[in-house]
C-alpha cells in the first residue's frame, strides 16, 4: 500500500468493475456502508460535456466510529463520510482512501485520534482485501 500525502493507494490489477465491487464489498465487511457512489465520468460529461476515464467517489460511513466521533465534536460533519476511490488505471485500477489521521489533524479535539485510527485500521483491512482479490 503506497503512502501519498493525503492517503494511502494500490493499484489493482482488477478489472475497474471488479476493483469497485470488491472494494463496496470489502468496506461492508468490515462495518462500513456506502453513503454515496459518485460517478465522476458520468456527472463531467452530463456537466460540462467533458471525457473521463472510470472514476468512482465513494462515501464510506461506519455508523459506530461516526457516532463516537460526532459525539466528541459536533463539527466533525464536515470531515464525514470517508471518502474511497476507484478509477481505472494502466492495466488495472487505483483503489485509494483518505487518511482519517489527516483528517482528525484538522481539529485539536484529541477524543477523535482514537476514532481516526479505528476508521483508518478498518479502510486498510478491506483495501488488503482487495488488493489480496486482485493477487489471487
Amino acid at each position: 500500500m503506497e503512502h501519498i500525502a493525503y492517503g494511502r493507494k494500490i493499484f489493482s490489477p482488477l478489472d475497474f468493475e471488479t476493483a469497485l465491487q470488491t472494494t463496496v464489498d470489502a468496506l461492508k465487511a468490515n462495518g462500513f456502508g456506502v453513503l454515496t457512489e459518485i460517478d465522476v465520468k458520468a456527472t463531467l460529461k452530463a456537466k460540462i460535456g467533458e471525457e473521463f476515464r472510470r472514476y468512482v467517489i465513494l462515501g464510506a460511513c461506519n455508523p459506530k466510529l461516526a457516532f463516537k466521533g460526532l459525539s466528541a465534536e459536533d463539527d466533525l460533519g464536515l470531515l464525514l463520510p470517508c471518502n474511497v476511490i476507484v478509477y481505472e488505471d494502466r492495466d488495472g485500477s487505483v483503489i485509494a482512501f483518505l487518511d482519517p489521521a489527516l483528517m482528525s489533524s484538522l481539529t485539536t479535539n484529541t477524543a477523535l485520534n482514537e476514532v481516526a485510527h479505528d476508521a483508518e485500521q478498518l479502510i486498510a483491512k478491506a483495501i488488503k482485501t482487495v488488493e489480496a482479490a486482485g493477487a489471487a
